[in-house]
């Protein structure tokens, strides 16, 4: 499983851009295609990606799109700073995951007005705690007081550095009155997977930390505790971003991004085609995502509309 940086405290915005270039395989950037080489009639693009889920699930999926439309895609594999840089610097046209108002707010007040906002795409980005749906008389994080023994006292947390974690622990548990009671165990995303599998195979009860989006939501049946005080943080936005003149380079596919929505349905199932460890498509989530996408016709004639016409995967 793709570890989640974003849990992470964000690096600083500093670094340097030859580093974009480094995470690309080596290279100039002379060797990159994009808008300077014609524009959208060359139909040449470069994207960056962060190894997230939900990154990894969409850029694949535009990838599989944007080929069967005729578009030349480069995938340039980034961490943060530097795709924020890159595409600030025009080494990058396109970036599908920024989170806004509060993950990537650093690097929108650095970078914001090198770049364009192409729109919302996912609107349930947040970080839960999350039982399986045959918990029925736990429904909200103050409840779990009354499931102590049944828990074991433990929730069963991910990385110890994560925000995630640091959220939880520091926040949530002592918030609602439940650190006396409760441990957060610190293992790793792989670990607290494997303790869920485990769990919900036996029909046992579990409390996880988790996040949205997750290939977990579509592989069991989970609910999310109510968060009445709000102690781990309000959902998100993820948007697609777009280095300055992408538009004007790119009309038609400027277009198809700002019809571009994802239900959590959709991007879950998408997530556990492309990433998720148990899929065959792990190791190729551009087929995982060619795979989705003839399972979802609908989604392409909301997203591109009559320009879906004759698109087959």
């Amino acid at each position: 499983m793709y570890s989640r940086k974003r849990m992470t405290a964000l690096s600083a915005a500093g670094m340097s851009a030859a580093l974009l270039l480094t995470a690309c395989g080596g290279g100039s950037s002379e060797d990159l295609t994009g808008p300077e080489d014609g524009g959208e009639d060359a139909k040449a693009i470069n994207i960056a990606l962060i190894a997230w889920e939900e990154g990894i699930a969409t850029t694949h999926m535009w990838e599989a799109i944007l080929e069967e439309k005729g578009y030349d895609v480069t995938i340039t594999d980034v961490d943060v700073a530097p795709m924020y840089q890159g595409a600030a610097n025009g080494d990058v046209d396109l970036f599908l995951d920024t989170w806004l108002p509060t993950t990537h707010a650093d690097y929108w007040e650095d970078y914001g007005d090198q770049l364009e906002d192409l729109g919302s795409w996912y609107d349930n980005a947040k970080l839960t705690i999350t039982v399986p749906s045959y918990m029925e008389d736990v429904n909200s994080i103050p409840d779990l007081a009354d499931h102590v023994e049944e828990l074991d006292g433990r929730v069963v947390g991910i990385d110890p550095g994560a925000g995630l974690t640091r959220v939880t622990k520091e926040e949530a548990l002592p918030g609602y009155g439940l650190d006396g009671d409760f441990e957060l165990v610190e293992s790793s995303t792989a670990a607290m997977l494997a303790e869920l599998d485990s769990a919900i195979a036996e029909e046992e009860p579990i409390v996880v930390t988790l996040w949205r989006p997750h290939p977990a939501y579509a592989k069991h049946d989970l609910k999310d505790l109510e968060d009445p005080e709000g102690l781990m943080g309000e959902a998100e936005s993820i948007h697609a971003v777009g280095r300055e003149g992408f538009t004007e380079d790119y009309p038609d596919l400027s277009g198809w991004l700002e019809g571009f929505e994802m239900t959590d349905e959709e991007l879950a199932t998408l997530e556990a085609l492309t990433v998720s460890d148990d899929s065959e498509y792990k190791d190729d989530p551009k087929e995982g995502a060619r795979v989705w996408l003839a399972d979802n016709p609908e989604f392409l004639e909301r997203t591109l509309g009559e320009d879906a016409e004759g698109l087959e995967f």
